[in-house]
């Protein structure tokens, strides 16, 4: 849920201060977005790993919030 707010602020302050971004940055946070839809949508066929769908899955997600962040804080 956090990313998905994230992603939310993240857009709606670029479209109203005009900002400054790198396109790196918001693809890893687009690709962050879609992989909590896709976990989502595989939690009922994965129901006996469930702890491993959700494991591998925060462990990407950690991968690209910790990418996005090392790209994002680059000078312009």
């Amino acid at each position: 849920m956090a990313i998905i707010v994230q992603v939310g602020l993240g857009v709606a302050l670029l479209k109203a201060q005009h900002l400054p971004h790198r396109k790196f940055h918001e693809f890893y946070g687009y690709v962050a977005f879609v992989s909590v839809g896709l976990i989502y949508a595989y939690r009922a066929q994965l129901r006996s790993r469930i702890y491993l769908l959700y494991g591998f899955g925060g462990l990407f997600l950690m991968g690209c919030g910790i990418r996005a962040i090392q790209v994002g804080s680059r000078s312009l």
